[in-house]
């Protein structure tokens, strides 16, 4: 990764903690954006409940389900981005950096987007039609496409690194260190990643379902097809 790059990052990372700090100053959009995040995450279990049920898919589902969709408090991790992005640290090979920027990326949009939208909902009460408003009045489609095309990239970076044999045992071996440096959030995020995408065997099909049905969301969200959104939770 170049020193531009980097510094785009660091923006992006930046730019949520100006978020939070926004958030923090009006608890009630705060109050709005955890009520949303939560919601987010209830509809994607709904969307999935295939998959969770899948012994196949059920870890993969519920990395995504926690690392991506879910309201967790990230501040941690991302404070760890901003110090392992812009220094390609020694700790970790440049392939999983990349991972990590891919994640970096998704992050910020998800949290920009979370915040636009949720300016846009009446109470923290959120219901399927509530979101469907939200998220025509936010609109940005291309960002919306953005944000799936990082999610599969970030889990297509995960699948690509099980297909190094040596690399497991190199992230073992920087458990320590990566504790030491102040890194074990991030640490932990690819130890899990590597470990539940290895043992899924191949991540073609869960990919793609998960392409499949967020593409077909989205498109139905700014149409407000009624059909689809019957069937979220």
């Amino acid at each position: 990764m170049d020193e531009l790059s980097a510094e785009s990052l660091l923006k992006e990372l930046r730019a949520v903690d100006a978020e939070r700090a926004r958030r923090a100053a009006d608890p009630e959009l705060d109050a709005r954006v955890q009520a949303l995040k939560a919601w987010q995450q209830r509809r994607f279990a709904h969307t999935y409940a295939d998959l969770l049920a899948n012994p196949r898919y059920e870890a993969a589902t519920r990395f995504f389900l926690h690392e991506l969709y879910g309201p967790g408090d990230y501040r941690q991790r991302d404070a760890q981005f901003a110090r392992v992005i812009p220094t390609l640290t020694r700790l970790f090979p440049a392939e999983v950096v990349d991972t990590v920027a891919k994640l970096a990326r998704l992050h910020a949009l998800s949290e920009r987007l979370d915040t636009a939208m949720a300016e846009h909902l009446l109470s923290t009460d959120v219901t399927a039609h509530e979101y469907a408003i939200a998220w025509r009045a936010c609109g940005e489609p291309d960002a919306r496409q953005q944000q799936i095309a990082l999610t599969m990239a970030v889990g297509e970076a995960l699948d690509k690194l099980t297909r190094k044999p040596l690399l497991r045992q190199s992230l073992k071996l920087m458990r320590g260190p990566a504790q030491m440096a102040g890194l074990g959030a991030l640490q932990n995020f690819l130890e899990t990643g590597f470990d539940t995408f290895r043992a899924m065997r191949g991540a073609a099909e869960f990919l793609s379902t998960v392409r499949h049905r967020e593409d077909t969301l989205a498109r139905a969200l700014f149409r407000a097809d009624a059909g689809v959104l019957g069937q979220l939770p």
